[in-house]
């Protein structure tokens, strides 16, 4: 008599939950949980049957979330071609006349556009639970990391894959360059992307790209980045600068944030955060805070912020890119070879010999191993 009682909002919490974080319920455990519970809300509605018909669709409708979900993942999985390894074929550069990225696009603004695209398109397949596996995980195993957790689910580990491809896709087209002029039109250029990246609001590509160009095998291109105007470069890692926790780039997302508040135009409206800080904010609030105060009562204050900062970056991943999709550029972008860590300095060595003891063992090492695959 008393579970009949509130039978009706029962039904009504779950409906609300299967529909707002259905993939909550891909667990064995939980669903098992879920259809203990409208079993015996269903023994209480024998008379006419409102409850037992309201069951019926939310199930439905949970099922057919988990099976489009499940579908698309495997789409992914098919669709997803792991990075090229250089490294064991790699015996001189490939030949000039190899398309690079210059000769798709050489226009830093477009290419900052269609990696735009591809960010909104990565970043619209996260959901909340995903975000929230972070924190549940960290719960049921007291890590003191948090990058683990982002193997937890699918979408966080393609999104975090994509930042590395894509970091290790410039350094790869930075050091197949044979001719020292053209690498550094191709470091100038990414410089451009980069700024370009930061304009748009796409702090993420932004900081792949600066990374990309801060590998070692890039890095120790003395001779190139002499004659590189680094004066764009400067600014964009004082941007990116990692002191006080990130303060520069929080200035700037925040600036970002609030033009998008403002915004009357889709261009105006998006925010891409850098992924890896924003998991890691999440994950120390989490660490910081205990869930319950003193008294015993939940610490309301710690999960209404933790919530203030998934539905912001929610809301801007459902921003529409406002930019017109080039297939040939995103096609290059996502399919191009990258080259193993092993091959880039390879082709990093041969661009400019190594300049001292700790180079020439490495160089010495690393050809050593080639002729050994031979």
């Amino acid at each position: 008599a008393k579970l009949k009682s509130f039978s009706a909002k029962i039904v009504q919490l779950l409906k609300e939950w299967t529909e707002a974080f259905p993939y909550d319920f891909q667990d064995e455990k939980a669903m098992a949980e879920l259809k203990a519970i409208t079993h015996r809300v269903t023994q209480c509605d024998e008379e006419n049957g409102t409850v037992k018909k309201a069951i019926a669709q939310m199930t439905q409708s949970l099922l057919l979330s988990l099976a489009a979900r499940n579908q698309l993942q495997e789409l992914r999985e098919k669709l997803r071609s792991p990075a090229m390894d250089k490294g064991s074929v790699l015996k001189a550069k490939p030949p000039a006349t190899q398309k690079d990225i210059l000769g798709v696009c050489c226009d830093p603004l477009v290419l900052a556009q269609q990696l735009t695209h591809i960010e909104l398109e990565r970043v619209s397949s996260i959901h909340p639970e995903d975000l929230m596996q972070i924190v549940s995980h960290m719960d049921s195993r007291d890590k003191h990391r948090c990058r683990g957790d982002l193997t937890k689910t699918y979408s966080l580990e393609a999104y975090d894959n994509w930042f590395n491809c894509l970091s290790m896709l410039v350094a790869t087209e930075v050091c197949r360059v044979v001719k020292k002029k053209h690498r550094t039109r191709m470091l100038e250029f990414f410089i451009d992307v980069a700024r370009e990246c930061f304009n748009i609001g796409n702090f993420n590509s932004m900081m792949a790209i600066i990374s990309g160009m801060n590998l070692s095998p890039v890095a120790r291109l003395k001779k190139t980045w002499s004659k590189v105007k680094t004066a764009k470069f400067d600014v964009l890692e004082h941007h990116m600068d990692p002191s006080s926790n990130f303060c520069n780039y929080r200035t700037a997302l925040q600036g970002a944030t609030q033009r998008s508040q403002m915004a009357n135009s889709s261009r105006e409206k998006i925010v891409i955060p850098v992924f890896n800080l924003f998991v890691k904010d999440i994950y120390f609030l989490h660490k910081i805070h205990t869930n319950h105060l003193p008294n015993g009562h939940v610490n309301f204050k710690k999960f209404w912020e933790i919530s203030r900062q998934i539905h912001e970056f929610m809301t801007w991943t459902q921003v529409e890119c406002p930019f017109e999709k080039d297939k040939k550029i995103q096609n290059y972008l996502l399919t191009a070879p990258i080259y193993s860590e092993e091959a880039l300095f390879i082709a990093s060595f041969e661009s400019e010999g190594p300049e001292n003891h700790m180079e020439k063992d490495s160089w010495k090492t690393l050809r050593t191993t080639l002729l050994n695959r031979a």
